[in-house]
């Protein structure tokens, strides 16, 4: 239950509490005294000493600022009350040295790869499996031998890959990539970029946000209209790196 504010100034506050920092401290302490019987010791900030030194106090003085009519008899109990709950909380944290555990951080379920071979298609329209041979991170979700990618807990993940692609014929040319989960293919996730002209270098990029079982696969699939369209990698060449033909990464959102 909330109590009325205080309704102190700073000079009424300085009548008990000599120093800045012991003000400063004070009023933090009773703008969160009423979450004190709810809140983890971890979501504390005020300082322990600061505060017990104030609410040491307080106690004489409130009785004395009722007589003075600077407050009501009301407010006075109200806020020895306070006073006393906040006594209570503040030296049970003084008795622990006021030493709060180390939060523990959470591990993100993450997996990247990618890959530095060229990836063809043996035929105009053949479907195939993207590659991703080399592995960058696995926490939670790892690659099989056969290029499909397994997460260990249900969940919702986002997918997302960027594939360089290129082609050695002057005539345009166009690639399809769509998602797989456990071997169906996921309706309406394809996306078409065409290519244009021989050494028509371009870059495909998109994502997918989908919900997982436990021990799901996914694969990213893919296909041209023509075996000259292809994913296409390139050595180092100062001063930039070499280029993947393919990256992936699944990071699970919730």
């Amino acid at each position: 239950m909330a109590i009325r504010r205080l309704g102190l100034t700073r000079d009424q506050l300085a009548k008990f509490l000599v120093e800045h920092e012991q003000i400063r401290q004070f009023e933090l302490l009773f703008s969160a005294v009423d979450e004190l019987q709810t809140t983890s010791l971890d979501a504390l900030t005020f300082d322990v000493g600061s505060a017990l030194a104030g609410v040491n106090k307080l106690a004489g003085v409130v009785a004395q600022l009722a007589q003075d009519g600077a407050i009501e008899a009301s407010n006075a109990v109200a806020i020895a009350q306070a006073a006393e709950r906040a006594l209570n909380a503040v030296s049970d944290l003084a008795m622990v040295g006021a030493t709060l555990p180390p939060k523990t951080p959470v591990r993100r379920t993450i997996g990247a790869w990618h890959d530095m071979d060229r990836q063809t298609v043996p035929a105009a329209f053949t479907p195939m499996r993207v590659q991703c041979k080399n592995t960058d991170i696995e926490r939670g979700i790892w690659r099989d031998s056969v290029d499909l990618f397994v997460v260990n807990d249900a969940g919702v993940y986002n997918i997302e890959f960027s594939a360089q692609v290129d082609r050695n014929k002057g005539t345009d040319s166009e690639i399809w990539f769509w998602l797989a989960i456990d071997g169906v293919d996921v309706p309406e996730s394809a996306s078409v970029l065409r290519v244009r002209g021989s050494d028509g270098e371009s870059v495909a990029a998109w994502n997918w946000m989908v919900e997982l079982a436990a021990n799901a696969s996914v694969s990213i699939m893919w296909t041209a209209d023509d075996v000259d369209t292809y994913l296409e990698t390139f050595a180092a060449a100062a001063p930039v790196p070499a280029i993947p033909s393919m990256i992936l990464t699944i990071t699970q959102e919730a």
